[in-house]
């Protein structure tokens, strides 16, 4: 099922926020610290209106790209000898199928009840607000809301998988660039004697210093906190969904006396180039090079065994 509209109340929120910032920041920080007019300032704006169109571009493209899909015909090979190990289910420990879409779930895949089909490599957006608790190996997923169980962002108006995870991560290290940039204007600008003796003006410079600073301020700090906690994720080959299955796989194997390892993880290096692609000076473009198609992943044993896909 392919939802229409990808704009939502969130998504105007995102884009209205982008708006201010870049109008507050160039024609009133630049303009107050160096004047738009001056090399200094225009050398500034020039930047920031990169990094803001960066920003925009790839906002969009988190949004409108399809996460992954199925293929109708995917079936598992059990046979293949490519393939040494297929993720089942816990109980009954039969291959993973969903019922909703009436396919077989290839490994790292979850359904979506918003999108209404399963997307490939799902990553969970929303578990950095729950992560404190769910640090303890036995919480459990049912208490949570039904949309934390979907995974689906409210923010994109999409799901983020394996076909616009990179899109999604490079535009929030964009965003953190960008509200970094522009705090460091705002304070900068403050330093600056305000050559306006118009009251309504000055009122009016006041407000939006108010305004931006309390904006920039908590945002800044949650996009960072995000964005690192994300490239944690990227290193170590994880979904947020994968995390939390490895906290309480880890709490049962040391239970157990054994030692768990994510399946996934194939080395800090080969981890970042199946997420980011393996060309290091394209990491930070919005291109799509991911490895695979999403319905096979490598693992460690895969690794050892010197096979690629």
């Amino acid at each position: 099922m392919k939802r229409g509209c990808r704009f939502s109340f969130h998504v105007c929120v995102i884009v209205a926020a982008i708006v201010y910032i870049y109008f507050s920041t160039v024609f009133i920080f630049i303009d107050q610290w160096f004047g738009l007019r001056s090399s200094p300032g225009l050398l500034n704006a020039a930047v920031f209106t990169c990094l803001a169109l960066m920003c925009v571009y790839t906002y969009a493209l988190a949004i409108f790209t399809d996460p992954g899909r199925i293929p109708a015909s995917y079936v598992p090979d059990v046979e293949d000898a490519d393939t040494p190990m297929h993720e089942i289910k816990r109980k009954g420990g039969d291959l993973r199928y969903c019922q909703k879409c009436a396919l077989h779930k290839p490994p790292r895949a979850h359904h979506c009840r918003v999108c209404n089909r399963c997307v490939l490599r799902m990553v969970c957006l929303v578990y950095l607000l729950f992560m404190p608790f769910l640090e303890c190996p036995g919480y459990c997923l049912k208490v949570l809301p039904l949309e934390f169980k979907d995974h689906h962002c409210v923010w994109l108006n999409n799901c983020v998988g394996h076909a616009n995870y990179k899109t999604f991560f490079i535009f929030i290290v964009y965003a953190v660039v960008s509200c970094i940039y522009s705090l460091v204007l705002l304070c900068g600008s403050l330093t600056v004697d305000s050559m306006t003796d118009d009251e309504q003006n000055e009122g009016f410079f006041r407000a939006a210093y108010v305004i931006s600073g309390l904006l920039l301020v908590p945002l800044t700090l949650a996009l960072t906190i995000f964005m690192f906690w994300h490239v944690y994720l990227i290193l170590q080959n994880k979904t947020t969904i994968e995390y939390h299955e490895g906290v309480r796989a880890m709490w049962l194997a040391e239970k157990g006396g054994y030692l768990y390892s994510h399946p996934y993880d194939l080395g800090a290096y080969e981890n970042m180039i199946s997420v980011l692609g393996p060309n290091i000076f394209c990491w930070v473009c919005p291109t799509s090079e991911q490895i695979g198609s999403g319905l096979r992943f490598r693992t460690g044993v895969d690794k050892l065994a010197g096979t690629s896909f």
